[in-house]
């Protein structure tokens, strides 16, 4: 079979392929990127584009704080500030038991060095949020979070990676890969491209990828719902979310708010499809509504639900495959991957260039999710 020969093949087309394929290829690398749909098709292109280090788990605690910086840094990656408004990132606790909570958190981050999390109090929290529900007693806040447009930066790291010669194969699905000599070849539907090199970024299907080259890595599938009202005077500029309750509320350059944080709809990987269900978004869209009483009667004109891969541990799965040599994984990223973008390009550009990566991947290797050689799935009782 003649193939067409590069130095790294990636599959998928969303913003970690793309972040990959781009700093890859400015070390002067041939990179194809092949997409089964379109760029930005399924989780990148449906994120509500939350660039936050607030609440996140010490597991990916450095690689995100590094990925903050990167962000704060955009422009000088893709050309464009990717509508990144470092406005912070709240979390409000209603509770005197949710504000225990933060205090127990912010502790225990301090304890251990961290500084980016910060308690507030009512008279602070009402200086930032002004039509917040006077029911809110405190809450945390990482002043250097904020939030993104999604599209705009799809837009900006398609166009980066294709100025420095990445090649984007999209409406191209990945059947099959298997060991030529010293490479690997994708088998597409348009033909097999060989190369040394495979970053396996299919989001939701990166575990039917990684199944081609010997990895059996437990996934399953979020359908994370958003919500978009109508457009509205300006009246916030932090994302804000609720200690115990699920929610991301923010308001865009353009106006509308955009609801969501968690909510779930009916995802079918097969069918390639997401389900909205209308009675979690009236969850969602009351606890909007108990925090901001003064958008209680606003429309809402548009919703949608996106396809995203979500590991056991909610920790995505970044570095080399345990089974294939030359194959890096960069999926699971449960519904927070959107800030960890450059950074997640980057560690794999170490991966490919060098081999190894000095950023914080330790925690996100595939064997901590894998059972070993031989070993039988549990039986449930």
């Amino acid at each position: 079979m003649n193939a067409r020969s590069c130095d790294v093949i990636v599959i998928g087309g969303g913003l970690h392929g793309l972040s990959a394929a781009l700093q890859v290829a400015r070390h002067g690398k041939r990179v194809v990127v092949i997409e089964r749909h379109w760029v930005g098709r399924h989780a990148s292109g449906a994120t509500a584009a939350g660039v936050r280090t607030l609440n996140r788990d010490l597991g990916e605690l450095d690689l995100s704080l590094e990925a903050m910086d990167m962000w704060h840094d955009m422009p000088s990656l893709v050309g464009d500030d990717c509508g990144f408004h470092a406005n912070g990132q709240i979390c409000v606790a209603e509770t005197p038991k949710a504000l225990a909570a933060l205090e127990a958190r912010v502790s225990g981050l301090r304890a251990s060095g961290y500084t980016h999390e910060e308690l507030i109090g009512p008279d602070e929290l009402r200086r930032l949020l002004p039509e917040l529900s006077h029911h809110c007693l405190g809450a945390s806040i990482a002043r250097r979070d904020g939030a993104a447009d999604p599209h705009r930066a799809l837009r900006a790291f398609r166009h980066s990676a294709e100025a420095a010669g990445v090649t984007i194969v999209e409406h191209c699905a990945v059947t099959g890969l298997e060991r030529a000599g010293q490479d690997w070849r994708a088998l597409t539907e348009a033909g097999a491209w060989t190369a040394p090199y495979v970053i396996n970024a299919a989001g939701a299907w990166s575990a039917r990828v990684a199944a081609m080259v010997g990895d059996d890595i437990p996934l399953a599938t979020k359908s994370s719902m958003m919500m978009v009202s109508e457009r509205l005077r300006p009246f916030i500029k932090p994302v804000v979310a609720i200690m115990g309750r699920s929610l991301s509320f923010k308001q865009s350059d353009q106006g509308t708010l955009v609801i969501g944080g968690g909510l779930q709809g009916i995802p079918d990987l097969d069918r390639e499809t997401s389900t909205a269900r209308m009675q979690v978004l009236a969850k969602g869209a009351h606890a909007a509504t108990d925090l901001f009483p003064a958008v209680r009667d606003i429309r809402i004109v548009r919703v949608w639900a996106g396809l995203e891969a979500k590991t056991e541990d909610m920790l995505p799965i970044v570095g080399p495959s345990p089974n294939a040599p030359g194959v890096f994984h960069a999926f699971g990223f449960s519904g927070h991957g959107f800030e960890l973008v450059p950074v997640v390009g980057a560690a794999l550009t170490d991966l490919v260039l060098r081999g190894h990566t000095d950023r914080a991947i330790g925690n996100l290797q595939a064997q901590r999710l894998m059972r070993p050689a031989g070993a039988t799935p549990e039986r449930s009782s």
